[in-house]
């Protein structure tokens, strides 16, 4: 049985350079390691794990060290030696998350509230949210706003071609936390 934290942190995470805004509010240990944390944001976010990221706070960046790759050797810390109490430890702290090297997914993350575990509470949980997840490799921010537009517009070769590459009819305002939550538990 896994043990109850000590404290858990409530965040806000939302995705720069989009409106209207796409977040999430979820709570999770405060003690979390950082490659944890990881896959809760993949999750709760809705992206699928298939792109390089890291976390930035302040001078600070983590990520996950690749064997075949350098990029260590730069500076990035080794986030599954790190805990989100090394990043935020007040509220309204705030560092980045990034996500998909290319298209550039920049999430800000921030602490909103410490609170105690409740009893029978399983984390990590995401409380609330709004707007579906961009589809992955759809060209960042700039793609994303550009894809919806064609998506509101009337029935083209060009929305038919989109959703043909999509693979499914996507909506940009779905969101169901419970179904999130299932994927957490």
């Amino acid at each position: 049985m896994a043990k109850m934290p000590k404290k858990i942190y409530q965040l806000e995470i939302w995705l720069n350079e989009i409106e209207p805004r796409i977040w999430r509010k979820i709570e999770v240990a405060a003690d979390i390691r950082l490659d944890k944390l990881h896959n809760v944001i993949q999750d709760v976010m809705g992206w699928t794990d298939t792109h390089l990221h890291s976390f930035n706070a302040g001078e600070d960046e983590y990520g996950m060290p690749d064997p075949d790759d350098d990029i260590f050797d730069e500076g990035m810390l080794d986030e599954r030696k790190a805990r989100l109490t090394d990043l935020v430890g007040r509220c309204k702290d705030r560092f980045v998350y990034v996500y998909d090297f290319g298209d550039n997914w920049e999430h800000t993350v921030e602490l909103v509230e410490i609170k105690d575990p409740q009893k029978g509470m399983k984390y990590p949980v995401c409380l609330d949210g709004r707007r579906a997840c961009p589809p992955e490799d759809c060209g960042g921010p700039w793609g994303y706003s550009e894809m919806v537009d064609v998506l509101k517009g009337k029935n083209s070769k060009k929305k038919k071609e989109l959703v043909d590459w999509l693979g499914y009819e996507f909506d940009p305002e779905e969101f169901h936390a419970d179904e999130v939550n299932d994927l957490l538990q």
